[in-house]
């Protein structure tokens, strides 16, 4: 299983999904544009001490990621009326793949996936309430409570 950012643009959230990907011993794929350079100091600080245990590898685009994902299913995340997280069964190589934070996912890079999945929000902003509640999840939140239940499913975490 992999994390996959599409042009994230705040380097704390990036920097806490990596640290996040370096607990559970996963790689973290970065797609391009970025809204940081790299080498910026709230990316590292977010990553605390846990760089040399992060594996993140670049794209310069989603068409390049995609190509060298081709033997995998990319599972796009967001708050688009996708399969409820809880209702998704995962596979072991999956690639979960989160949005810009301002934007999520576009809906061409939706279409280019194998599935939409949605992260239940009981208290989500809509229409019906006059847009009164939580619009989304802050992104390094959506990754680990997607990523926790993927690795539940195919690991078989019990609560003993």
């Amino acid at each position: 299983m992999e994390i996959s950012l599409f042009e994230p643009r705040i380097p704390q959230n990036t920097g806490c999904i990596a640290r996040t990907c370096a607990a559970f011993d996963i790689t973290l794929n970065l797609i391009e544009p970025f809204g940081f350079k790299l080498d910026d100091k709230y990316l590292k600080r977010a990553g605390l001490d846990y760089w040399h245990l992060m594996k993140i590898v670049n794209y310069p685009n989603f068409n390049l990621f995609k190509k060298a994902k081709k033997e995998n299913r990319i599972i796009s995340f967001s708050k688009k009326n996708g399969i409820y997280l809880r209702d998704f069964k995962f596979l072991k190589n999956d690639i979960l793949l989160f949005g810009r934070e301002d934007n999520g996912l576009p809906n061409q890079i939706i279409d280019k996936s194998e599935a939409l999945v949605s992260i239940y929000m009981p208290n989500k902003a809509s229409e019906l309430n006059n847009n009164i509640g939580v619009r989304s999840l802050n992104l390094s939140v959506a990754c680990g409570i997607a990523l926790y239940e993927a690795h539940k499913q195919l690991n078989k975490i019990s609560h003993k």
